[in-house]
């Protein structure tokens, strides 16, 4: 039993080491490619936000992700059933509908930030205290409604998006995608510090979690305070995939491409290194489609459609894969 232990612990090592060389040789050609004496200094800060905008979004979707499967009891969910990127599309639709796309042109800074970010968290907080509040409630409760709001929301965007001007509608188009290629630098900044505090929450929920991952049953026989280690980290991920969506837009598949990929790669049921693990995949994604965007498609499409495009498709073998089981 320790031998199979140990060899498990090195092979989690080795990916976990394979996979950063192929992150800082991914980012080493995203920064570097084409770069000359005459555009380096105009070029690389630039690229050097994208980078970090990359490594922030992968820890809040990849983070944010396996902890809701741990707490859920199931691999094939994401935080994205509970409704959030079709509520941050109904705030960008509702202010273009009743104030113009100008205004939300002038709310692109923190305001924008603020009042979306606001929004999802104050949204997913009242469902998780509406879920703990009640004796009889249990997770799937929340998954259920998250899925209904998500539903109510994602219907009221579309009435209302083909009402609009199609000069208006073609505004509010750009945030229906991912893009990486307008990241504001203060934003960044919030989001870094907003991201900060969340991993000093959680760092010690891990131990914790791994026991939860065990069954509920197991884990309050072992002593875990279940309602507050589950509260606390939903409240955690609502703020993270806020945070994710508002910078840079919904990436509705990503999250389950890369702990899916995770699980599989890495033998372990330890949450800090499947946490990195889906990091380093989620860097490695977001940086070789960003390339494959500039460099083959010539900006004809955006990274989102591409990897929900390979992430509904996974989903897909993943659904019929535990159809046959």
């Amino acid at each position: 039993m320790p031998d199979k232990m140990n060899v498990r612990k090195r092979k989690t090592k080795s990916v976990i080491f394979m996979l950063l060389l192929m992150t800082l040789f991914f980012v080493a050609i995203f920064l570097f490619l084409g770069l000359t004496e005459r555009n380096i200094h105009f070029y690389l800060p630039r690229r050097l936000l994208r980078v970090g905008a990359v490594l922030l979004v992968s820890y809040c979707i990849g983070s944010s992700s396996v902890v809701f499967q741990t707490i859920t009891s199931n691999q094939i969910l994401t935080p994205s059933v509970m409704g959030l990127d079709s509520l941050y599309m109904f705030i960008q639709t509702v202010v273009v509908f009743f104030f113009g796309s100008r205004q939300i042109a002038m709310m692109t800074g923190q305001a924008n930030f603020l009042i979306s970010v606001g929004a999802m968290v104050f949204a997913s907080w009242v469902l998780f205290f509406l879920l703990f509040k009640g004796e009889g409630k249990n997770v799937y409760f929340l998954v259920l409604a998250g899925m209904i709001l998500g539903s109510f929301f994602s219907g009221l965007s579309t009435f209302m998006q083909v009402l609009l001007d199609p000069n208006e509608f073609l505004v509010l188009q750009g945030k229906m995608f991912a893009s990486f290629s307008n990241i504001n630098n203060d934003l960044f900044g919030l989001c870094v510090l907003i991201v900060g505090i969340c991993i000093l929450i959680t760092i010690k929920d891990y131990s914790s979690l791994d026991v939860l991952s065990l069954g509920i049953d197991h884990a309050v026989n072992l002593g875990i305070s279940y309602k507050g280690l589950v509260l606390r980290n939903l409240m955690v991920i609502s703020v993270l995939i806020s945070v994710s969506t508002v910078l840079v837009g919904p990436i509705t598949f990503l999250g389950i491409l890369l702990v899916s990929l995770a699980r599989q790669i890495v033998p372990t049921y330890k949450h800090s290194n499947l946490i990195v693990v889906s990091t380093l995949l989620g860097c490695i994604f977001l940086l070789g489609g960003l390339l494959m965007i500039e460099r083959v498609f010539k900006y004809e499409t955006t990274i989102s459609v591409v990897i929900n495009f390979v992430g509904g498709i996974y989903f897909i073998y993943l659904m019929l894969k535990e159809s046959k089981k």
